[in-house]
């Protein structure tokens, strides 16, 4: 059982509010249709390659696979390359 309103965007909006983070400093990662919500309250988003369709259109960007280091390449290559130094 999971509680109606428990998805990845509220909880990412618990986070931020928590952790007084602005939303839109947020980036978030997901490869599935129930991430498209969290994609959208986020200030930067990430489709893994092995997405559906519908969350790589709504994605900010589209990295590799899950199989070809998706995530690691995501952090190296787009969220570390945007952080100002």
């Amino acid at each position: 059982m999971t509680h109606p309103q428990a998805n990845r965007a509220t909880v990412d909006a618990t986070l931020a509010r928590l952790l007084n983070i602005p939303p839109a400093q947020i980036a978030t990662m997901g490869d599935m249709p129930n991430d498209v919500l969290m994609f959208r309250r986020s200030g930067f988003s990430i489709a893994m390659g092995n997405s559906s369709d519908e969350a790589k259109a709504q994605a900010s960007a589209v990295t590799d696979s899950n199989e070809n280091e998706g995530f690691a390449n995501a952090l190296r290559n787009i969220v570390l390359r945007s952080v100002p130094t």
